[in-house]
């Protein structure tokens, strides 16, 4: 009888997409078994990929739209999933505010803002849903939300009753906050945040002193964004009753997770949670011989809610060999072995550089498939279940 794969990685950063990442485990898996059975699980976990893991799963839509990017002077094509029948948006707020749309140099969080993924809100709210889905993976942005509260009607006032600038370095220059524009349909919303960070909004753990650096911050930088977050919350919690800056998440994408929830009334959920329950993988699994997964960097951050600690989760319920392929492995692996990894290979040849690495993941990532296959031949009493 033919041996079947559930293929279900996430997106390899920069390098291949999940589905990209599913080909290529194919190629390499009927090297070795021919008449191998494979079926494609492309998964996200928030991040990049989660609009396009649903359209796939739920035979879904995508829309089109323009909105700003993560500078005011930006206009940024994006698209969103429209599942359920219209009933259900799906936004990916790293479309309209992502790193990955601003040069190194141009990477300043004092200046960034997620004004473009409340206008994402906006254009599904315009097509009648009555539930949306924000994936937080992938930001440049340090506003708590703010921007896309304002995209969404809030006026955030100076002591002149001005409204301030977009960015985080304006965040202390507000003085009282007026939602009497705020877009009502909101509340006949069900807003739900997928995110696999549990970061409060401040403090040593918090979205600056965690996320800032790599989002172009400077240590100084840090300590003014965490600042401005502060006082931001504390205006929210005196103005508006609303006390979220130490919920779990709330410091996801730059304290979008704590503006999602003042704002628009969002609760989160695991990213990787709510893409399991979408693709009935768990069914798949069930089914299965071998399940592979893997993304950019496996270390011992991966069972803090990534992707392939998901994938092995539901596979180890269900008493599934999982095979992890990863660009990097990095520190602390022996301990996910275990929660649910049989093993955990890395792609790159020695001595790779990180130009090859990037140019060559496919492949690099279809002979790993090849070498460990091979040996799950040779050994196959080991692996089989």
């Amino acid at each position: 009888m033919p041996l079947r794969f559930i293929l279900a990685p996430d997106s390899f950063k920069e390098s291949m997409t999940a589905e990209q990442a599913c080909s290529a485990m194919q190629r390499g898996i009927t090297r070795i078994f021919p008449d191998a059975h494979c079926i494609h699980v492309p998964m996200a976990d928030g991040g990049e990929g989660t609009v396009d893991t649903f359209i796939v799963a739920s035979n879904g839509q995508a829309v089109q739209c323009k909105v700003t990017g993560p500078l005011a002077s930006q206009h940024i094509r994006a698209y969103f999933a429209l599942i359920d029948q219209g009933k259900t948006a799906v936004i990916e707020m790293a479309q309209a505010n992502g790193i990955h749309l601003l040069d190194v140099a141009q990477r300043n969080p004092l200046f960034t803002s997620t004004f473009g993924t409340g206008e994402m809100i906006k254009a599904a709210l315009d097509l009648g849903v009555t539930k949306i889905i924000v994936g937080l993976g992938g930001s440049v942005t340090n506003d708590a939300g703010a921007g896309m509260a304002q995209a969404l009607g809030a006026r955030f006032l100076d002591v002149h009753y001005q409204q301030v600038a977009l960015g985080a370095a304006y965040l202390k220059q507000i003085k009282s906050i007026d939602l009497s524009r705020l877009d009502l349909r909101l509340q006949q919303t069900e807003i739900i945040i997928a995110s696999d960070v549990s970061n409060p909004l401040c403090g040593e753990n918090g979205a600056s002193f965690i996320f800032g650096p790599q989002k172009g911050a400077t240590a100084e930088m840090v300590q003014q964004l965490d600042d401005n977050l502060g006082y931001f919350a504390d205006l929210v919690s005196t103005q508006m009753n609303k006390n979220v800056k130490d919920v779990a998440g709330a410091g996801a994408a730059g304290g979008l997770g704590f503006g999602l929830m003042v704002f628009a009334g969002a609760h989160i959920r695991s990213g990787i949670e709510l893409v399991i329950e979408q693709t009935k993988l768990a069914e798949k699994i069930a089914q299965a011989d071998y399940v592979l997964t893997g993304e950019g960097k496996i270390d011992h951050q991966t069972q803090y809610g990534k992707t392939p600690f998901g994938v092995a989760q539901v596979a180890k319920q269900l008493n599934k060999p999982v095979i992890a392929f990863a660009g990097i492995v990095g520190d602390g692996i022996d301990e996910l072995y275990d929660v649910g990894f049989t093993q955990i290979i890395g792609i790159n040849p020695p001595d790779c550089t990180l130009v090859n690495a990037l140019q060559n993941a496919a492949k690099h990532l279809e002979e790993a498939v090849v070498e460990t296959l091979s040996n799950i031949l040779r050994n196959e009493d080991e692996y089989l279940v």
